[in-house]
């Protein structure tokens, strides 16, 4: 019997490895979809130098893959998810929150999208006089109804 994954697949596993290498790190609270796993491999720490000393990164359709790949390969850090943010919350200074529609690529630690995708209500929900003192509740999907 196959294996569920912990993680979502790649949306598009056809265009895996074809997404531009800098993207955003972390923030936004909120995720679209997986783009792809990346494990980013770095000569200084032993991998194998194939970019002239730079770091460089491995792109994989499943968390399983990316995670599997880590452990043969020194120098390896801990995959990373590349997501898509269709729109995200931006906390320009502590407890002050805005919605920004606008398309955003960032790299996430897979531990984040054990939230709940984003859907049309978790933005306002959020950002809302009435929600609870513990907004990331809401990001979390545990926010009382």
């Amino acid at each position: 019997m196959a294996r569920t994954s912990q993680f979502p697949k790649a949306i598009d596993p056809e265009l895996v490895g074809t997404y531009p290498a800098l993207a955003k790190a972390g923030g936004g609270y909120v995720w679209d979809a997986v783009l792809e796993y990346r494990v980013w491999c770095h000569p200084e720490l032993g991998a194998p130098d194939e970019c002239e000393g730079d770091d460089y990164y491995y792109a994989f359709a499943t968390f399983e893959e990316a995670e599997e790949f880590t452990k043969g390969m020194v120098g390896a850090a801990e995959p990373l998810a590349l997501i898509l943010q269709e729109e995200y919350i931006d906390e320009p200074e502590p407890g002050r929150y805005t919605h920004v529609r606008a398309r955003r690529v960032a790299e996430w630690p897979p531990v984040f999208l054990s939230r709940p995708r984003r859907s049309p209500s978790t933005i306002p929900d959020f950002l809302s006089p009435d929600a609870p003192a513990n907004r990331l509740e809401i990001l979390r999907g545990i926010a009382p109804a």
